[in-house]
């Protein structure tokens, strides 16, 4: 259960991740990225070098969330069998099984009484 949870934790977080990365993702019209600072980019090594750490971290991150959902449901509590009889099908059963010795002896009764 402990693992699970876990497994919870760390997909709630890269899928956070994912998100902010792909909103700074420079896209056709400009996107977020011009807006956060399009000339601080420059000062880390180019915008085509930014474009591909983008790039490569979002397919990273994607990847890593597919193996966490995929290994999660390895950790996921095993449910247990529910029982889907009805109550109603539960009382004619036990009804049934109480009636059975009593219609038994009723039997034996009337073969004794006859002799």
């Amino acid at each position: 259960m402990m693992t699970y949870t876990l497994f919870l934790i760390l997909i709630m977080i890269v899928a956070f991740l994912l998100i902010l990365i792909i909103m700074v993702q420079n896209p056709k019209g400009g996107g977020l990225s011009s807006s956060f600072g399009g000339g601080g980019t420059q000062s880390l090594g180019g915008v085509q070098n930014t474009t591909n750490f983008l790039d490569k971290s979002t397919w990273t991150l994607s990847i890593v969330l597919l193996a966490l959902i995929l290994l999660s449901n390895f950790a996921a509590p095993k449910m247990t069998a529910v029982d889907t009889s009805s109550e109603i099908e539960n009382t004619i059963e036990n009804r049934e099984v109480q009636d059975a010795p009593m219609q038994t002896e009723a039997t034996t009764t009337l073969k004794d009484s006859a002799q």
